[in-house]
């Protein structure tokens, strides 16, 4: 697999060998598909937009005092080029490319364009972990059985892995049909904490977490946060989760879950700001932070 350059690597950090392939625990994918956006569309321009942000994401943290680049090691690969392939077919590329990343030893970090993509990494990871539990942090709640006629829709991506008969956690929808309602209502695999749900006191945090089995992955949104957190996205929706409200779910998630992969997707990059790109490279770095401190990198 080829790598971006150092100097356009994640984090574009000054030993050049930590972004080596063979000297690194994690490995990088950008996956810019972009094939059913319902709203507003950019979404394959996000995964690069948060690695040229990463570039300014300090690599000292002042919460965690260290610098977690030194003990981990970032290759960033180059961007999947899917061609013409869409559906089923982009799919599989994806999974393809994770497979070959896990049977390496890496722990994956994918940067996507619309939500669909985590259909391709959650496959991948659930054959290394056939007791994979997903937790989705995330505006909406991706249930329905198909989205303008395509089962493969953004809008349906957490149905498909429903249908995987994996034990699903959603924190932070708002936005949904009766459709979407009445399956978690019905499902025993599904455990949603709406917006509205999440007390200041953070006692729905550890809730949420004990609902996880042991093997997490982990799929971020950034619509998931507040616009006020994160406004350059897909399809916005008011009243989500703030930024220390993600990263205490993040960090006590990682305090007691084992997590075997995450992605970041759904970022619409817009020419009048920067924030949302810079604010999700920093997210991705800090939830690297927080693994790293509980020895699980």
């Amino acid at each position: 697999m080829k790598l971006l350059s150092p100097e356009k690597a994640f984090l574009s950090p000054p030993e050049e060998a930590l972004t080596l392939f063979e000297n690194s625990k994690i490995a990088i994918q950008l996956v810019p598909y972009e094939h059913t956006s319902s709203y507003i569309s950019g979404s394959n321009l996000g995964p690069q937009a948060i690695i040229n942000a990463s570039h300014f994401v300090e690599f000292y943290d002042e919460e965690l005092d260290r610098e977690t680049y030194r003990n981990i090691g970032c290759a960033t690969l180059e961007p999947i080029d899917f061609g013409d392939n869409v559906d089923e077919d982009a799919m599989i590329i994806i999974e393809n490319q994770t497979d070959e990343l896990l049977n390496q030893n890496k722990f994956v970090v994918s940067l996507g364009a619309e939500h669909t993509v985590t259909n391709g990494f959650v496959r991948s990871h659930l054959k290394k972990y056939p007791n994979l539990s997903v937790l989705q942090i995330d505006a909406h709640s991706d249930l329905r059985e198909a989205y303008q006629g395509n089962p493969y829709s953004h809008a349906s991506v957490m149905a498909r892995i429903h249908d995987m008969n994996v034990n699903l956690v959603q924190v932070g929808i708002r936005a949904q049909c009766i459709e979407e309602s009445n399956l978690i209502k019905a499902s025993d695999n599904i455990h949603t904490w709406y917006a509205h749900m999440l007390d200041d006191q953070d006692q729905w945090i550890d809730a949420c977490i004990d609902k996880l089995g042991d093997h997490v992955y982990v799929t971020i949104d950034a619509d998931g946060f507040d616009p006020s957190v994160a406004p350059a996205v897909g399809t916005a929706e008011p009243g989500g989760l703030t930024w220390k409200q993600g990263n205490r779910l993040l960090k006590r998630l990682c305090e007691r879950k084992k997590i075997v992969g995450f992605d970041i997707v759904e970022i619409a990059p817009r020419e009048i700001d920067l924030i949302t790109e810079f604010t999700m490279a920093k997210l991705c770095y800090k939830f690297l932070g927080y693994l790293d401190t509980n020895n699980q990198i």
